[in-house]
This record gives structure tokens, sequence and C-alpha cells, in this order.
């Protein structure tokens, strides 16, 4: 059964939309972290790094698993665990200083409680709930909300890291992080049942088994997994692009602000767009864009203003990609399973994003910069714009053009 009146459609949309907000908050501030927390412990960038990477993976591996008890047992208790072990893994960061103590706080316990409450779970739960006609908006809408998080927070973490010090930033993100229980309730209960496309009886294992063995999903994969590095180089490593420069540490949160505000621009375009468009050209589209904007900042003096148009014009492709994969994932193989399957892409998507983390950690290290990096970035972003053209998808149907 769905949700057919616009005023629970809007309650639950909005739930799900202010829980990846705090989630995605908490998540994408945490390189405002690293040279507080390489000052306090002397472990190194690269060390460091390499603990956010694993957050980086965690967040993507435990998507699928939380997705598939949300797709069983409802979204609100995993959403619920989450919190707790978001708020639990921030609150003990200040308190350990050896890089064990990181890979477990930052790199397991925080980033899987984001995990819980991120994309895969929240669309998920939604798109079970709503009408086919009204999803896409809604993924779009639940993705701008996460990039919202973003704007807010990125400023607000560095003001706080400057004025009051950044365990006092750390233990401010673990209590805002609780705030997500009570915004689970529109969540609570199992998803309504949903047949799977072609075969209303498959169970979850022989589902994943078949999408596994679909050429188009594993196109989805290969693209998103350049997504993941991408975003996580420049979550973990943009401060110390900004410092490199020799600017303020400000400038970085600015322009990490200005990503999160453009991308929601860019999310909710993304949605609108996947109701009248083939999601594979979005997704080819964004990803060859983003190769053009990394050369233009490449060629670019460095500048503050060249942060934020680079920002700016990079935030609006953020995380604009997450509409269009999610839907095509719908399209492919139906709603039941979309948290566990969508999950799955998002794994990939982490893969990449451990690599973008902990690549950018090694390459400062060896080479005292990221020029690497960013060449690498544009390689992979045109590959993913290649990958996607191969992924079979019908037109969208006359209804959801008229929309």
């Amino acid at each position: 059964m769905t949700t057919t009146t616009p005023r629970a459609a809007w309650t639950l949309i909005l739930a799900a939309s202010a829980i990846l907000m705090i989630t995605m908050a908490a998540r994408l501030t945490t390189g405002l972290f690293l040279s507080p927390l390489n000052t306090a412990t002397g472990l190194g960038i690269a060390s460091i790094s390499f603990a956010m990477a694993v957050g980086q993976f965690m967040w993507g591996a435990s998507q699928p698993v939380f997705g598939a008890v949300a797709d069983k047992y409802g979204a609100m208790p995993v959403i619920v665990l989450g919190a707790v072990l978001l708020a639990g893994g921030l609150a003990a960061t200040p308190f350990v200083s050896t890089q064990w103590g990181l890979l477990v706080t930052l790199g397991i316990l925080s980033a899987s409680g984001a995990g819980a409450g991120s994309f895969s779970i929240l669309i998920g739960a939604t798109a079970q709930r709503l009408p086919a006609e009204r999803r896409a908006f809604a993924s779009g809408f639940i993705n701008a909300g996460g990039s919202f998080g973003q704007f807010v927070f990125a400023p607000l973490v560095q003001f706080l890291i400057a004025t009051t010090g950044w365990i006092t930033a750390m233990l401010a993100l673990a209590a805002t992080s609780l705030l997500t229980i009570p915004l689970a309730w529109p969540l609570r209960g199992k998803p309504p049942a949903q047949s799977v496309v072609g075969h209303g009886d498959l169970t979850l294992g022989r589902q994943v088994r078949d999408a596994m063995r679909d050429r188009s999903y594993l196109c989805l994969h290969a693209g998103f997994f350049t997504c993941g590095f991408h975003i996580a180089f420049l979550v973990t490593h943009l401060p110390g692009e900004v410092a490199l420069c020799g600017l303020p540490a400000g400038v970085s949160a600015t322009a990490l602000g200005l990503i999160g505000l453009f991308n929601i621009a860019g999310s909710l375009a993304a949605g609108a767009l996947a109701q009248r468009y083939r999601m594979k050209w979005l997704l080819a589209f964004t990803y060859g864009s983003r190769a053009v904007i990394i050369a233009a900042y490449l060629l670019a003096p460095k500048s503050a203003w060249t942060f934020y148009v680079f920002a700016a014009a990079l935030g609006f492709t953020w995380l604009a990609t997450v509409p269009p994969t999610a839907g095509l994932v719908g399209k492919l193989f139906g709603m039941r399973y979309l948290a566990t399957l969508f999950g799955l892409t998002l794994l990939s998507h982490q893969i990449g994003g451990f690599f973008g983390a902990w690549l950018g950690g090694l390459a400062f290290v060896h080479f005292g910069d990221y020029s690497w990096m960013w060449y690498a970035d544009i390689a992979l972003a045109l590959a993913a714009a290649v990958v996607n053209l191969p992924i079979r998808e019908a037109k969208p149907a006359p209804a959801a053009v008229a929309a």
C-alpha cells in the first residue's frame, strides 16, 4: 500500500530529508577535523586519512546490510540504531589517540551509523510508500536534504572548531545526530508489500544474484565507484588543497558549504529531469561535466574566488547522481528490494571513496601536493560517463513526461 495523500507524502519526504541532512552533515564535515586531529595526535596525515578512508568504505558496506534489515523489518529501528552508533563514534573520537582508536570510532562506529541513516535506507523506505510518479521527485528532494546539511553544517563546524576547539565541535555533532531518532517516526512500520519486476515471489538472495549478473546493474556500479572516489577525495582533502594554496581554513569550509548549497538545486533538477529523460543520459552528462569542471579548476589561478566558483559548479553535480542511479535500480528490479540493491551500488561508491580518501593522503605525503589525484579524477570521470551509455533503459512513460 502506498501513501496517497499529499500531507502524508510530504511528512514522509521531509522526515527522510531531515534525517539525511544530519547524517550527511556528520559524514561530509570530517575533512575539517583532519588537521586538528593531526595536531592533537601527531599520527600524520596519511594515517588519519586511512582511518577516514576506512570510514568511507564502512559507510558503503553498512548500507546493503542495513538495507536488507529495513526491507524486512522497516526503516525506523535501523535509523535509531544508526543514531546511537553515529553519536557514540563521534563522542568517543576525542578520547582516542592511536590509529586503531580512530579506525574504531571514525572508521567503523560513526561511519556505520551514518550509513544506517543514509540514501539506500531513506530512499528505499520512501519509494516503497509512494506512487511511482512521485518517486523520482522524492529521491531528488531527499538528496537535497543531505546537501542542505552540508551547506549549513560545514561553515558552522568550522566556526566551532575555530572558536571553541575541535573537541567541542565534534561533541556537538554527536549530540545533533541523536535528533534523527524522533525524525524516524514517520518511517515506522514494516514496508508495504511490493512485487519484484518479472517475479513477484523472488527472495532477496535470488534477486541479488540476478542483479549481479545484469550488465546494466554492473555498469551502474562502475560509474558510482568513480563518484565515490571523487567525492571522498574532495571531502577529505579539500582543506589540505586550500592550505597548499596559502588560503585560510575558512575558504575550505565556505567551499564545502557552497557545494552543498548548489547541490540542492542539482539534486532537485536531477529528480525532475529523471521523470522526463532517460536516466543513463543524465548520469553520463553529470560525470562528463565533472571532468570539464576539474580541468578548468586546474588551469585557473588559485584564489579564494576560484575555489568558490569551482565549488558552485561542482556542487551542482555533487550528489545529483543519486536520484537517477536509485531510479535506474528501481526500473530494472522494482521496489521490493530497492534498499538492498541500491545499498550495494552505494557499496561500490564507497569502495571508490576508500581509495579517494586514502590515495589522497598518500599522494600528499609522497609528492607534496594532489596533482596526480586531480588527473586521476578527470580520467575516471570520463570513464564513468562512457560506462553508463550501454545501460538498458526504456524511455519514460508519456504520463511521466506530462507530469
